[in-house]
């Protein structure tokens, strides 16, 4: 088995684990303490090798591009859903320039990072 890690910078990992846990329908694959208030936490998304992992953020670690990019069967829905639990939309689902005939939208995650979801 390969697992791959998608590092996200974050100011708060409680709240951070939360909001991936609440919203995204994640579960929690570590959380350990690493000394001081930082843990080690990874998050797992049903389906997949890809886990999240907590880096602690600093000024200007908060990038307004997309920061990862997520996978859904039907973008408009997952949008709808997000936004029922008061989730930032930031673009509504449309087809990109760049990739015609795929859906695309924005959100942002409780630390302010910029997620994309696209459709297959």
């Amino acid at each position: 088995m390969h697992i791959q890690f998608a590092e996200l910078p974050v100011y708060d990992q409680t709240r951070a684990k939360q909001f991936y846990i609440d919203n995204l329908g994640c579960t929690v694959a570590a959380d350990a303490p690493m000394g001081g208030d930082w843990r080690w936490i990874e998050l797992a998304f049903a389906g997949s090798e890809t886990r999240l992992h907590f880096i602690r953020a600093r000024a200007g670690d908060i990038a307004d591009d997309p920061v990862l990019v997520l996978v859904a069967e039907d973008v408009a829905k997952t949008v709808d859903a997000l936004r029922t639990k008061g989730v930032e939309i930031l673009t509504e689902p449309h087809s990109p320039p760049w990739q015609p005939g795929r859906t695309v939208a924005e959100f942002r995650d409780s630390e302010g990072n910029r997620m994309m979801i696209g459709s297959r």
